[in-house]
């Protein structure tokens, strides 16, 4: 509990003095901001500060903050410190610096941001990663929340082969496909604030259970190991294993699973995610004043902290409450989760389910994703009908961020290709093959049995890459305005994302369990120098533009 608590001080107490520090470099001022001086009435709008902060929270928050933690807690107590540190000098800097240098620019969006600071070979490469992003995101907000929806709200069992999985994917997808071509979020974009306060509550809630109900987290000082107990289970297939009762074996887990760069890609959003700066760019262009950056950019990336810190205490008190404790049990073999289930929802004619497990002492089990584990930390955390609330929430903010990525997919394509959007038929033109490729990947994710997990870890990998693009211009920004001596501030966390995406693809470029390109001492060997050369060209690049800023501005 203790350890927790402390990442919760350096993620508020860090988070107020170096965003303050971040603020001073940056030097917000009085200048009209892009909401005035461009205003009319659509996309220049000028916004209050909390309607901002809530806006941008909306846009960044979707299952990253969730699911990310859920997984990554297996990796120990040392979640609790990593997560606010990289919080901190890392995501919140990412964001404010990003929303900041686009409001300065007049509203800029992250493409023209690329190529005002780099040059265009690498706005070419950042348009395809982007291109990657955004496909990927809105195949894992498809997924996520109609798992979620199906497993946790309307009691169907999420299976790939049940029609009722592929209605409520469908259902999605076509809001999607709506939302893609036509401004419908203009219609309902009034509940959105309702939802997002619902995240937010989510989160406190399970905060809140932390103490009231003493979910027992384990200390980064304490044994790691805090498995209460084992017992046989066997699966529908007649597969023996090994469930532990209470508690998980962090320590090895942790020892095995290559915490650098593994945990980092895993718990993306709640660090540092390349994805928010396409959205904290939207938010540029109605922000009334430059000083209110603070708050909608860095603090609202310290309150996605802040979820991310308590989705993952809350999954840690389940594993370390156990399945029959109405938390959840771990498969020793696998690591993969299980929940308690009933005889009736376990046997059909006599015939143990596939997914469940029957114990030596006669219980059953349910092996349950990620995405279901979500309902059982809501339910026990808040009870049944608060928690179903929470769920809610849960399930419609990744669809709120999915529908605005994939928007933003088919308006980076028609830039890039020249295509006009100008009726709403050359709209579905582009927009249909770029559904068709997610939906692809959807039933790919859904029918391999490990899909998904594929399909997480390249949305990482991409959404990280990203952010290697937006923190090379942070650095040209700082020494084109005279701060080379604070061009550190990105520079630190840009070197430690790409020895970490580097070293994450080139040791298994297929994402597939079993499979590697090359060993990982050989991967850290290449992501090291892969890292030097990334740094050199960053800071040749800002000296470059420095040098072409100071020339202009002698000859004016």
């Amino acid at each position: 509990m203790a350890t927790f608590i402390i990442g919760l001080a350096i993620l508020f107490v860090g988070g107020a003095l170096y965003g303050k520090f971040c603020e001073n470099v940056f030097g917000p001022d009085d200048r009209e901001t892009p909401a005035y001086a461009k205003q009319d009435g659509v996309d220049y709008v000028p916004l209050k500060t909390w309607k901002n902060s809530l806006i941008n929270l909306l846009n960044i928050a979707g299952t990253g903050p969730i699911l990310g933690p859920i997984q990554g807690i297996l990796f120990g107590p040392i979640a609790f410190l990593a997560i606010p540190i990289g919080n901190v000098i890392g995501g919140s800097m990412h964001d404010y610096f990003s929303g900041m240098i686009c409001t300065r620019d007049g509203g800029t969006q992250m493409p023209d941001m690329i190529k005002n600071y780099t040059n265009k070979g690498v706005y070419v490469l950042y348009d395809v990663f982007m291109c990657i992003l955004l496909l990927l995101v809105g195949a894992v907000f498809i997924y996520t929340p109609g798992d979620i929806l199906s497993t946790q709200v309307l009691g169907f069992s999420g299976s790939a082969t049940a029609v009722s999985t592929w209605v409520i994917y469908s259902f999605i997808f076509v809001y999607y496909l709506i939302a893609t071509v036509f401004p419908i979020d203009k219609i309902i974009g009034r509940v959105y604030p309702i939802f997002g306060i619902i995240l937010v509550l989510s989160a406190v809630g399970i905060f809140i259970a932390i103490f009231a109900k003493g979910y027992p987290l384990t200390n980064v000082w304490d044994a790691w190991n805090t498995v209460g107990g084992t017992v046989a289970v066997t699966a529908a297939d007649g597969t023996a294993g090994v469930m532990n009762t209470t508690g998980f074996d962090f320590a090895t887990y942790f020892s095995a699973g290559h915490f650098i760069p593994l945990f980092f890609l895993t718990v993306a959003c709640g660090i540092l995610s390349g994805f928010h700066s396409t959205q904290t760019a939207l938010v540029s262009r109605t922000m009334e004043s430059e000083k209110n950056g603070k708050m909608c950019f860095y603090n609202m990336m310290i309150v996605e902290g802040f979820i991310a810190m308590c989705w993952a205490a809350g999954t840690m008190g389940m594993i370390n409450l156990g399945a029959d404790a109405g938390g959840v049990s771990i498969l020793a073999d696998s690591n993969k989760f299980l929940q308690l289930s009933s005889e009736a929802q376990a046997m059909k004619d006599g015939v143990l389910q596939a997914g469940y497990f029957t114990s030596e002492t006669g219980a059953f089990y349910h092996q349950i994703a990620a995405t279901s584990v979500v309902g059982v930390i809501c339910k026990n955390a808040m009870g049944p009908v608060l928690g179903m609330v929470g769920l809610i929430g849960v399930i419609v903010l990744p669809i709120t961020s999915g529908d605005t990525a994939l928007r933003a997919l088919r308006l980076t394509l028609a830039d890039s290709l020249h295509l006009k959007q100008d009726n709403n038929g050359k709209r579905m033109g582009l927009a249909i093959p770029v559904f068709v490729l997610v939906y692809l990947i959807l039933i790919w994710a859904k029918m391999d049995a490990n899909g998904f997990n594929t399909l997480w870890r390249y949305f990482a990998w991409a959404n990280q890459m990203i952010s290697l693009f937006a923190l090379a211009c942070i650095a040209a920004y700082l020494a084109i305005h005279g701060k080379k001596q604070f061009m550190w501030i990105p520079l630190i966390p840009a070197a430690f994302y790409a020895f970490c995406t580097c070293a994450y693809f080139i040791h298994n470029p297929a994402q597939t369990t079993g499979t590697s390109l090359m060993s990982w001492n050989a991967a850290y060997a290449v992501a090291a120098v892969f890292t030097i050369v990334y740094l050199v060209v960053v800071v040749l690049n800002a000296n470059k533009k420095a040098a072409a800023a100071n020339t202009a501005s002698a000859n004016a």
